[in-house]
């Protein structure tokens, strides 16, 4: 075939950077001092000549390409090398097959979806879940794209599937948003409208046209962004005191993890945990620029690897770790699959394939017009198939590729500061957990949530259970207006089909934000059901955050030590005119209460008595016995309770004896000496660990994991060839996910 030949120089700058001339290795160089006025001319137009040569080599384009409209549309449709964007689709296709088994959970749809849970929150009111069986279709479509985002096999048409299932299922539900949930499919999406296939792709290999063609610089400018944003913002919301003092991540160091324990011979407890936090400041503000520039790119993978590695073992975040590492190839030369390639067969003596001696040219790409030659050029062979010509201006496509480009990375980093605009979504923390990129800063201990409905008809009142649709711990809901708002309505609904109608419906919820008082969040004396809520106005029945209390956290400290270590302390901060009814239950022993800071009333209901009690005023409160406590001043009162717990005091004596049995061996040998215990899951919750984190891995364990996941992915496919099968006789979805999962009985 009848080629024509496209050539362009090869530098070494970073393949975002390629369109910048060939003179990053220029020396600049002024010597002498300037004394006359042609001296001080040359010496500015030799100090502006090396400070552009500067910024071209850092940057790997000219400054003047941002000066103007044309420029910039020439500068992100600038062709590149389609090797590391169809590398980057494989690998991310791939994660996310296998994150439609783990976190979007397609082996408990049956269980997640359960058309018996009569409360959702989704984004807009009208989205409901499908019944199970057609959700088992969403999570096959879903499944089915992944694998031909990977494949790239009808690339199209599989982003498509993968992104509205995604979204969809992403959307059913606010309680279980998260930030990297969130980037799962924005960079599904950025990938849709890419050309991610036009390298090592099924698309490619049965188009010739489309195979091994340029791709726009723009396609790898926004995966780019995308994930510098991700850490630079994330590092941005830890300049915060909650973050720099180490109260974000404190519950989770009570013990740690197998692969840090070897600190502990140098530094305590609470300074490794203090140094995960600095640590974790430092990378999110820095790895993104640092993976970005040449000279400092292989830091930054080394770096941004350790980091995701030692995430992917101390929390449980499904494949985040993994994608952010594979991400971090974004921003490697943009033809290092095809050097890699060149290495390994050279060294194996294999026979190179022909194609990657050439790229082919783009109708979605702009060519300057000294780069169409009738000769050979130096470096790369561009082919040019017959009767085609390269775009060497910008067309309206170019503009509009342009215009998405700038206006996708405003959006980005505008939405993470939104919270000013979308109010009506905010409460302790600014917004809904997802795309903030908050990650990790705010930890919450839930205390207590009670749900109060009561007939305005008869005044007859009752309790509903907070969680009755949530039995699988999914409890963010309380800490967001607007769906507490939701969870009103779900629980009128429900009341209303009992015959219980015209009530009123009131939520007394308490939390503890970053280890701070536990206080209120909702005003318990509002009806919720009928309270005004606007996404644009902050609701006036949620209570601020008592962040001026934030000091107490180090007298928390001081107080813990002098107790027991069977003793548990609570510390309660209530606004004035408020009143916390509580329960003290019969294993809770010694049982005492502390005012820190203003005055309270303890009433004793059965008993007919008040106690008033002052700052540092102590009373004790009999176990199986409701009081009240009410706040006797004009501004915020603070106590604490402290209480042994029966069952957690035999659980610690156990341990304390099996550790002083071992000689005070380490906490691994504790519990391997406890393995044959009935008690053992007790005992690691009780000292807030788990099992995998404490033990080092093994070939048994590593067996466990794989077999563990075989048993996800069969029953996923099980719940799908049920759901096809229901749909396609028409029967009963359950009666035949019964027959499937059915486990013959073996002697």
């Amino acid at each position: 075939m009848l080629l024509h030949r496209f050539t362009s120089t090869k530098t070494t700058s970073h393949p975002s950077k390629q369109a910048g001339p060939t003179t990053a290795s220029t020396t600049c160089r002024t010597t002498g001092l300037a004394t006359t006025t042609t001296n001080v001319t040359t010496s500015t137009s030799t100090s502006t000549s090396c400070w552009t040569t500067t910024f071209n080599s850092l940057f790997g384009f000219e400054l003047k390409s941002l000066a103007s409209c044309p420029g910039l549309v020439a500068l992100l449709c600038r062709p590149a090398d389609p090797a590391c964007l169809g590398v980057s689709r494989i690998l991310f296709g791939f994660l996310m097959v296998l994150d439609v088994f783990t976190e979007r959970g397609m082996n408990v749809l049956d269980i997640e979806w359960d058309e018996s849970t009569f409360c959702r929150f989704p984004l807009f009111p009208f989205l409901r879940p499908l019944p199970v069986r057609w959700m088992c279709v969403v999570y096959i479509i879903m499944f089915s794209g992944a694998c031909g985002i990977m494949l790239g096999y009808k690339y199209r048409y599989s982003c498509i599937m993968y992104l509205l299932t995604y979204w969809y299922i992403f959307i059913l539900d606010k309680t279980r948003w998260n930030n990297h949930s969130y980037l799962f499919g924005t960079l599904a999406f950025l990938f849709t409208v890419s050309d991610a296939h036009r390298f090592c792709s099924i698309d490619g290999y049965r188009h010739e046209r489309m195979n091994n063609t340029h791709v726009p610089l723009w396609n790898y400018t926004l995966l780019r962004t995308q994930i510098i944003l991700v850490y630079f913002i994330a590092g941005l919301k830890k300049l915060n005191l909650d973050w720099i003092y180490g109260y974000s991540l404190k519950g989770y160091f009570t013990e740690l993890p197998t692969v840090l324990s070897y600190v502990s011979y140098f530094l305590s407890g609470p300074q490794i945990a203090l140094g995960i936090h600095i640590c974790g400041l430092i990378i999110d503000l820095f790895v993104g620029f640092v993976l970005f520039f040449d000279g400092t790119r292989k830091l930054g993978l080394l770096i941004s690897m350790t980091f995701h590695i030692l995430n992917s073992i101390m929390f449980n975040i499904g494949m985040f770790p993994y994608v952010m590492m594979t991400s971090g190839i974004f921003f490697c030369s943009n033809d290092w699959p095809r050097r890699l390639y060149a290495y390994v067969t050279s060294a194996l003596r294999i026979r190179r394939c022909s194609e990657t001696a050439s790229i082919k040219t783009s109708d979605h790409c702009i060519y300057s017009k000294d780069q169409v030659k009738s000769e050979n050029g130096q470096a790369y062979s561009f082919r040019v198939p017959l009767k085609h010509t390269p775009k060497v201006t910008p067309t309206f496509l170019h503009k509009l590729a342009t215009s998405f480009t700038l206006g996708f990375m405003t959006l980005q980093c505008f939405l993470p500061y939104s919270h000013f605009v979308t109010k009506g979504l905010n409460s302790w923390t600014n917004g809904l957990y997802g795309y903030s990129w908050n990650m990790m800063v705010d930890s919450w201990v839930l205390q207590h949530a009670r749900i109060t409905y009561r007939e305005k008809d008869t005044g007859h009142s009752g309790y509903i259970d907070p969680y009755i649709s949530h039995e699988d711990g999914r409890k963010r809901w309380p800490t967001q207006a607007c769906m507490i708002k939701q969870y009103a309505a779900c629980v009128a609904e429900s009341l209303r089909q009992s015959n219980i109608t015209n009530v009123e419906i009131y939520f007394d919820i308490w939390y503890s934000h970053n280890h701070r008082f536990q206080q209120r969040i909702v005003n318990p004396h509002v009806d919720i059901l009928t309270a005004d809520w606007n996404l644009f106005e902050k609701p006036s029945w949620m209570l601020p955050l008592l962040t001026d209390l934030s000091d107490w956290r180090e007298k928390f400290d001081v107080i813990k030590k002098s107790f027991d270590d069977m003793y548990e302390l609570v510390y309660v901060a209530d606004f004035p005119g408020f009143s916390l009814e509580n329960y003290v239950e019969p294993d809770f022993e010694n049982t005492s209460l502390t005012v820190l800071e203003g005055r309270v009333v303890v009433e004793f209901p059965e008993e007919n008595r008040n106690i008033t009690l002052g700052i540092n005023q102590t009373i004790q409160i009999p176990e199986d016995s409701f009081h009240l406590v009410h706040v006797a001043t004009e501004t915020v009162s603070c106590y604490m309770y402290s209480f042994t717990n029966q069952t957690k005091s035999k659980l610690w004596r156990k341990y304390k004896h099996a550790l002083a049995q071992g000689g005070n061996s380490t906490l691994d040998a504790v519990l391997k000496s406890l393995e044959n215990d009935t008690d053992l899951n007790n005992i690691q919750s009780l000292l807030g660990i788990e099992g995998p984190k404490v033990q080092p891995i093994t070939l048994h364990k590593l067996k466990a994991f794989f077999q563990e996941f075989y048993a996800d992915i069969t029953r996923s496919w099980l719940l799908a060839a049920s759901a096809v099968f229901s749909i396609a006789t028409n029967t009963d979805f359950d009666a035949v996910l019964n027959i499937s999962l059915a486990v013959p009985e073996t002697e």
